[in-house]
């Protein structure tokens, strides 16, 4: 057992200031303000100092980072990736994979399979991320939105090849995108949602109607707000016009400035709200690495000045969790307790993991992320385990 003393925890719905953590065994047994009648005098204490203490942020949308690619065959790209992740204050994560050929997606997932079960047994997990589940990104996308993702391989959503895709991920499919206009999809999204897949729609084409459709077979999320959405148009305001007013929608954006511009970032801030915004990263292979060519699933992608494009378009980011964290402070003026929300209670609460982590609450993972007032990294600590924190 270990208590952590700290100027200010965000849990993050809240701030308590100053304030203590009690962790055993890597979880979470008691918190609350820094009384002397709260903080358990059995237990060892170390002292933070005055920094703020908040929840290891959560990324559900991430295809690769430190020169790798989530969708990699090499036993050492999610290792490398993971470990980079943890520098970035990111605790838990879902590799996110991109469209690619029907057995090359098969294959990917076995090996994420086999990687998030490793994960969930604990074996050799010091320093990094940790694994959540799989995000499909594809193949059940729009041609006319389909962003970088390679035209020959979306697929029409049909039952069976939803179900070859899961039985790749032995289950594991935690989250997938999808295109509620395709025809098919709305039996899909149904299905995904009864074998307990969190439905996002994105990539998307869709009219004021099918958005909605989507939504009343069990959609409760939208993918990368705005990029590759049928834009927002005042009579035809379609999946975007239902996203940013329906209050059962979470949604996401990518807050790098470059994907948006910053008042758009604010705008959908404004619409969302701290209980419903979520910040992703989109990150690449390039992420933390100098500009180059690098590879995003089956295809190879180009960094410039931070803009990672493939045959003249947007393709992923560079972004990192812990920067967008800093860039919704910027942009919007939000007080670190919601931006840091929008990074970590949030998005487990649409993978419906918000018990297990993204807050600070008993029971919960211990796992943290040490921060400056300004959302700086200055340490992430897994499991409770102080040894064991990465510096940024």
């Amino acid at each position: 057992m270990l208590t952590l003393t700290v100027a200010r925890l965000l849990t993050p719905v809240e701030t308590l200031a100053p304030a203590f953590v009690t962790v055993e065994t890597g979880r979470i047994v008691d918190f609350g303000p820094r009384a002397a009648t709260s903080v358990p005098v059995t237990a060892p204490v170390h002292d933070l100092g005055d920094v703020t203490l908040a929840p290891g942020l959560v990324d559900i949308h991430l295809h690769g980072g430190a020169g790798h690619d989530v969708m990699e065959s090499g036993s050492d790209a999610l290792l490398a990736i993971e470990k980079s992740l943890a520098r970035q204050g990111v605790t838990a994560y879902l590799p996110t994979t991109v469209t690619a050929s029907l057995d090359d997606t098969l294959r990917a997932l076995e090996r994420l399979a086999a990687a998030i079960e490793q994960a969930q047994r604990g074996d050799a997990r010091e320093n990094r991320a940790r694994p959540l589940g799989v995000h499909l990104e594809g193949p059940f996308l729009s041609h006319a939105r389909r962003g970088v993702h390679p035209p020959e391989h979306l697929q029409w959503p049909t039952l069976a090849v939803f179900d070859r895709l899961w039985q790749a991920a032995r289950g594991h499919v935690r989250l997938m995108t999808i295109a509620p206009e395709l025809d098919g999809a709305l039996e899909v999204i149904a299905e995904a949602v009864r074998r307990g897949v969190r439905v996002s729609l994105g990539h998307s084409d869709a009219d004021l109607t099918s958005a909605r459709a989507g939504i009343a077979a069990g959609a409760r999320h939208a993918t990368h707000t705005f990029n590759a959405m049928r834009p927002l148009g005042h009579r035809d305001p379609g999946l975007l016009g239902v996203l940013l007013t329906d209050p059962r929608l979470t949604a996401d954006i990518i807050a790098d400035g470059v994907h948006l511009d910053p008042a758009i970032v604010k705008l959908f801030l404004q619409a969302k709200g701290a209980e419903n915004a979520v910040l992703i990263s989109d990150a690449t292979a390039a992420t933390g690495m100098p500009d180059g060519k690098y590879r995003l699933g089956s295809f190879d992608v180009e960094v410039r000045d931070g803009r990672c494009m493939a045959d003249g378009r947007l393709a992923g980011s560079v972004l990192t969790l812990d920067r967008a964290v800093r860039n919704v402070m910027e942009f919007a003026g939000w007080g670190l307790q919601n931006a840091v929300r929008a990074a970590s209670a949030n998005p487990a609460r649409v993978l419906g993991l918000d018990a297990e982590v993204g807050q600070v609450r008993t029971g919960a993972r211990a796992d943290f992320v040490v921060l400056s007032s300004d959302g700086r990294v200055q340490q992430t600590i897994l499991g409770g385990v102080v040894e064991r924190v990465k510096t940024a």
